[in-house]
């Protein structure tokens, strides 16, 4: 980023001032705009707290993200209560103006299902609408999936 400001003496020159994406003052066009190696994880990945409503149950997500993709891409995360054997750990997805999430089970357990895809489409006030399903399927149960900040 550059601002100009004209010098005193003379109304035709003007002096660049180059700020990095900090805001930290740098020398160079080139400074400026270089990629940083010491990016931050905050940079790179964020959380959002989901929580996934059908009627009769609740389920609590903790879903990691990148907040400079869009639709923004589902990292990790975990399912940490209302389904059966949670924790269960969020594999990938989108969020956007549609959402996917999957997640699956991290112990085999026979009498629960092993995955779960959830489905939806954005809604004001933020949240999603749409549907859910276990072990391959994603429209079994309807839901209704909120932010929580």
């Amino acid at each position: 980023m550059t601002t100009q400001s004209r010098k005193a003496k003379s109304g035709t020159a003007a002096e660049h001032r180059f700020h990095n994406a900090q805001g930290a003052a740098v020398k160079t066009w080139d400074e400026a705009f270089a990629t940083r190696q010491d990016v931050s994880p905050e940079a790179l990945a964020t959380t959002a707290k989901l929580e996934m409503h059908n009627g009769t149950v609740t389920f609590a997500m903790e879903v990691q993200y990148n907040p400079n993709t869009y639709p923004y891409v589902v990292l990790g995360g975990r399912i940490t209560s209302g389904i059966c054997g949670a924790p269960w750990d969020i594999t990938g997805g989108f969020m956007g103006q549609t959402i996917r999430i999957d997640a699956k089970r991290p112990v085999v357990d026979p009498g629960c299902a092993q995955t779960i895809t959830i489905v939806g489409e954005y809604q004001n006030p933020p949240a999603y609408r749409g549907t859910y399903g276990f072990d391959g399927a994603s429209s079994w149960y309807k839901h209704t999936t909120v932010y929580h900040c």
